[in-house]
């Protein structure tokens, strides 16, 4: 279905709202780097939601949705239980710490090697994840692009297009395009649930296109299932609740919010509404299913959403609005990544607004490159990126929470993590379901070696952490 000029014109409209928003100069690195550590409750809920709200995720639910049915709403709850697990576990903690960069906790609770390590293996797994937002966001607006465009360049285009947004302000201008995104978001997928539904009654319904098990989520029942397997889901529990507690994106902003009460309560908000936003996009996909049937590809099951339920108009801005959810997402993971080289790496000359720009344009060009040569198949590529990740848990939660682990503890257990995620990969493979010993055995794997080198090397009290500012509770 073509593209009208109303779609243009209200695609062109939202987009410039949202760099209109956006468009405002950094006064000062603590500006450009974390907003002046003055968010209240709504610009950090609205900015935690849509740094959560990515394309990538977003396609690889919906896809989910049109294949399983209803019972992919277990999938959105994975992030209800991570981001609730953050809440509690982390959310104060880091505002408390209150630096730059979450890797710095790692070289004041340890060492300097320790808190090295760590910084290059998020940048190595954020790496990974900006290379599967920039392939989605390619793969979404691939029905829109001219013949003549290989997909090559629309990736560039795309990513020069996010690169504009946030090179004058840093994360001000993220938060403040956030809270646009954020607005538009809240309208558009409730709409597409709406509409799905009206299209798949008039088909028959679910029952038409769905087995009776998979209209219901019943981990039980589907623990086995071959349309999405619970004991899968429960892994990607495991998974999310151990890997964000350490996401320097999230981190990033939980710092620049202006007390532990609003990052508590923003964090524990956003839980809520991320997995209301992908419940209502699987939910949409499932019901597409019932009217559409004989989709060649599910991961374009959103794009094909838009392009068959929306009226002219609508379309153009829906297209905006998924756009925006990307360009926010990539832009805050690029703009972490580029604070986390200032604090871990480069010190002084890295960290004036010049220098950051300049490491998000480096940062911009690896993510073209690895979602042109390298990505291929989104969830599982975005599900693979955690394995450095996963390897911090237990020297991040020690870290915060028992005064004796020790440097000694903290390099066990990143060793082992980083071993045993990298073994299961290559042993198990994707085939073989790698995640479920990565995760149900090398958590807790990991957690155990933290404790008994931990307890095996402590002849002394965890060193204080002291907040680069204070923050008021």
């Amino acid at each position: 279905m073509a593209v009208s000029p109303i779609d243009i014109a209200a695609f062109a409209a939202l987009l410039a709202i949202l760099a209109g928003a956006g468009w405002r100069q950094a006064s000062s690195v603590a500006s450009f780097t974390v907003a002046s550590r003055d968010l209240s409750l709504f610009p950090l809920v609205a900015t935690l939601v849509m740094t959560e709200f990515n394309t990538s995720t977003l396609l690889a639910f919906a896809s989910a949705g049109y294949g399983a049915g209803p019972m992919a709403l277990a999938l959105p709850a994975v992030f209800l239980v991570g981001l609730l697990f953050y809440t509690l576990t982390v959310a104060r903690a880091w505002k408390r710490f209150d630096r730059l960069s979450v890797a710095e906790l790692f070289t004041v609770r340890y060492s300097k090697g320790v808190g090295r390590t760590a910084s290059l293996l998020l940048l190595l797994a954020m790496t990974g994840f900006t290379a599967t937002y920039v392939k989605s966001l390619t793969l979404l607006f691939t029905p829109l692009a001219p013949a003549w465009m290989p997909v090559p360049l629309l990736s560039a285009v795309l990513s020069l297009v996010v690169l504009l947004a946030v090179l004058p302000g840093g994360l001000v201008s993220i938060v403040r395009a956030d809270m646009v995104a954020f607005l538009a978001t809240i309208v558009l997928l409730p709409l597409l649930l709406v509409l799905g539904m009206k299209q798949s009654a008039l088909a028959g319904g679910l029952t038409t296109v769905f087995p009776t098990s998979q209209l219901t989520v019943n981990p039980i029942a589907q623990w086995e299932s071959s349309a999405l397997p619970m004991r899968f889901v429960s892994t990607l529990m495991v998974i999310t609740c151990f890997t964000y507690i350490a996401a320097p994106w999230y981190g990033q902003k939980i710092f620049a919010a202006r007390n532990t009460k609003v990052a508590f309560r923003a964090v524990g908000l956003s839980a809520v509404l991320v997995f209301l936003l992908y419940g209502a996009v699987v939910l949409a996909a499932a019901h597409l299913r019932a009217s559409q049937p004989l989709l060649a590809d599910p991961q374009l099951a959103v794009p094909t959403m838009v392009l068959v339920w929306l009226p002219r108009g609508l379309r153009g801005f829906a297209y905006a609005v998924l756009f925006g959810a990307a360009l926010t997402t990539l832009a805050g993971v690029w703009s972490a990544m580029a604070t986390m080289i200032a604090a871990d790496f480069g010190g002084p000359k890295l960290a004036t607004v010049s220098s950051q720009r300049s490491l998000i344009i480096l940062f911009a060009f690896g993510s073209w490159l690895g979602a042109t040569f390298l990505v291929d198949r989104i969830l599982d590529r975005l599900i693979l990126a955690n394995i450095p990740v996963a390897a911090l848990s237990f020297a991040l939660l020690a870290g915060f929470h028992w005064p004796r682990a020790t440097t000694a503890g903290a390099w066990a257990s990143m060793i082992v993590g980083m071993a045993w995620g990298v073994g299961c990969y290559l042993v198990v493979g994707e085939t073989g379901g790698y995640t479920w010993p990565w995760a149900m055995y090398g958590i807790p794997l990991i957690f155990a070696v933290g404790i008994i080198t931990s307890l095996l090397t402590s002849t002394r009290a965890a060193p204080a952490m002291t907040p680069m500012t204070s923050s008021s509770p």
